[in-house]
C-alpha cells in the first residue's frame, strides 16, 4: 500500500494505528497484508480481492497482488491478531456485554463450482406452509454491543457442509464461551440468539 493523496491520509492513518494493534506479534509479511486488506475494503467498499488490490496502488501486476492476498487469505486468522482484535475490543464493553447471534444462510443456487455446498432453506421463496431448499451455506455470526451502542464484529463463520462439521450453533456457542473465558473475562454474558435452530446435516436434503 503506497502513499495518495493527502485526503485519505488521515483515514489511512487511522486504519494503520488499528492495524498494527492487532498485529504487533505477528511477521511483517502478515503485518502489511492486514494492513492492506483493512485499507482496501474500507476504501473500496468491497470485499473483492480485485477491489482491494485497485485502492492498494501497488506497482506490482494486478493479478500478483490478488495471488498475494489469497495466500495469505487461505492461510487463516492468526492465532496472535485475533487474540489482539478481542482483547483490543474489550476495552469498549460494558460490564454486562451483549452478544447478537445470527445463524442464517446464504444460498448459492447457480454456483456449480463452489466448494462443499450443502443445501439450506431458502428464507426468500419459503412460506409458513412450504419449505424451499436450495444449495448454498450457512453462516454463523456474532456481533457485541459497546458501551454506544455500536455493534463490533466477535465471530463469522461460512460452514462447509459436505465436510460433515457440527452445526453452526454447536460450534458457535463453543467459541464464544472460549472468548468469554480468555478474553473478556467479565461478567457472564448476555445472550440474545436469532434464529438459533437445532439442524442435522444429514436431514437436510429434500
Amino acid at each position: 500500500m503506497v502513499n495518495c493523496t493527502s485526503k485519505t491520509y488521515q483515514m489511512k492513518r487511522e486504519i494503520l494505528t488499528f492495524s498494527n494493534k492487532i498485529s504487533r506479534k505477528l511477521p511483517k509479511p502478515e503485518k502489511k497484508f492486514i494492513a492492506d486488506m483493512n485499507y482496501g475494503i474500507l476504501a473500496s467498499n468491497s470485499c473483492l480481492l480485485t477491489d482491494i488490490v485497485d485502492q492498494l496502488h501497488e506497482h506490482s501486476k494486478k493479478i500478483n497482488s490478488v495471488d498475494r492476498l489469497s495466500r495469505h487469505l487461505s492461510k487463516g486468522t492468526p492465532k496472535d491478531a485475533l487474540r489482539a482484535y478481542l482483547t483490543h475490543i474489550k476495552k469498549w464493553c460494558p460490564d454486562h456485554p451483549v452478544i447478537h447471534i445470527d445463524d442464517s444462510d446464504v444460498v448459492k443456487p447457480d454456483g456449480y463450482k463452489f466448494e462443499s455446498l450443502g443445501w439450506v432453506r431458502d428464507g426468500s421463496e419459503s412460506t409458513s406452509t412450504k419449505n424451499v431448499y436450495k444449495k448454498g451455506y450457512h453462516v454463523t455470526e456474532a456481533t457485541v454491543l459497546t458501551n454506544n451502542n455500536h455493534p463490533v464484529s466477535l465471530f463469522s463463520k461460512t460452514i462447509l457442509q459436505m465436510k460433515k462439521a457440527s452445526h453452526p450453533s454447536t460450534i458457535l456457542l463453543f467459541l464464544l464461551w472460549n472468548v468469554q473465558l480468555l478474553y473478556l473475562k467479565k461478567q457472564p454474558l448476555s445472550w440474545i440468539a436469532d434464529m438459533m435452530i437445532t439442524r442435522c446435516f444429514s436431514n437436510w436434503i429434500p
